[in-house]
């Protein structure tokens, strides 16, 4: 313990406290101490430095000369403190690991990466096994099942390939292509007929005609037909495969039709109910001509058209820049 340390030597920055894993801490302690290839004699009184508190306190209790080599000091260490060593990892929990919800693959890999070199595993077979297992079902691993790899070195080579394309692909998508720059414009000289300078014969007086009055509101051609379904339009809209082939409006906290107390899941907002919605009667209406709800629909019913009963009428106003429609009742 004679041995003088340099006073511009930079020693370990590991700390032991008395509750750390005493392996890891030997671990990192060798690591930073291969950087200066000290004597036996450095070790142990490097080693000593890295102890604090209680850990501090035991090393001091020890008897003078009971340290005669870094060797019986890791020992000494190791048993003192061998409670704390954490549980040796099992190889049944390696088949656990999963790809969570949202994680990449990249992260995947580096997590799947972390439990391989936890586990200390060599069988290659097992490891591909617990890949192909852990990973959810996305282009990535489609591609293991089409062509198997044999090793997980190659499915290390293969999905940093497939993370870099995906990558080109995402940047591709994302790129918004610049307008095309225009020159000044330049006034176009004004040509003048001849003939304009010629007196013109006067105008043919039209009778007059009285302007026919314009109806307000919508035609009964802008009006969908509505359709008996077997299900209210609620449910029917949130069928996932329904829901799909469906353009969702945009939510608006702006009343959509004069009746406040009327709501329109597939607005949802307030003002119209949803079997008067013209939005999703177009849509439905479309998706009926496409025989994709045959399977919904009343067969001993045909289509109506699309009115709103009473005062509970539809939607057609302007709310800052939107357009919406309103469901139409014939006057008569």
């Amino acid at each position: 313990m004679d041995v003088v340390i340099p006073v511009t030597f930079v020693g370990p920055k590991a700390t032991f406290t008395g509750v750390e894993d005493p392996t890891t801490h030997l671990t990192t302690f060798h690591t930073q101490m291969m950087l200066v290839e000290g004597s036996d004699a450095m070790h142990c009184k490097l080693f000593m430095s890295t102890l604090a508190g209680t850990t501090l306190g035991w090393f001091i209790s020890l008897p003078d000369g009971h340290v005669t080599s870094f060797a019986q000091f890791s020992t000494l260490f190791m048993e003192q403190y061998i409670t704390n060593r954490a549980p040796p990892s099992v190889s049944y929990n390696f088949f656990d690991v999963r790809q969570y919800q949202g994680e990449s693959l990249k992260e995947f890999l580096n997590h799947f990466g972390a439990q391989v070199v936890k586990l200390n595993t060599k069988d290659e077979t097992m490891m591909v096994h617990t890949f192909r297992k852990g990973i959810v079902s996305r282009p990535f691993s489609e591609s293991l099942i089409r062509s198997r790899p044999k090793t997980f070195g190659e499915i290390r080579r293969r999905a940093m390939a497939h993370i870099v394309r995906e990558g080109e692909v995402n940047e591709k998508c994302t790129y918004v292509v610049p307008n095309r720059l225009r020159g000044p414009s330049q006034p176009q000289p004004m040509r003048v007929h001849e003939a304009t300078t010629e007196k013109r014969a006067p105008a043919k007086q039209q009778p007059y005609e009285p302007q026919k009055p314009q109806t307000r509101g919508r035609t009964r051609e802008d009006v969908p037909p509505r359709h008996n379904f077997l299900v209210e339009l609620k449910e029917l809209i949130a069928v996932p495969n329904i829901a799909e082939r469906l353009k969702m409006p945009a939510k608006t906290d702006k009343g959509l039709g004069p009746n406040k107390n009327a709501w329109c899941e597939f607005h949802q907002a307030f003002g119209h109910l949803i079997r008067n919605c013209l939005a999703l009667g177009h849509q439905l209406d479309e998706l009926v001509k496409n025989v994709f709800l045959k399977d919904y629909l009343m067969e001993s019913q045909g289509a109506q058209t699309l009115t709103a009963p009473g005062g509970d009428q539809g939607h057609e106003m302007l709310v800052h820049g939107e357009i919406h429609t309103i469901s139409w009742a014939d006057p008569r």
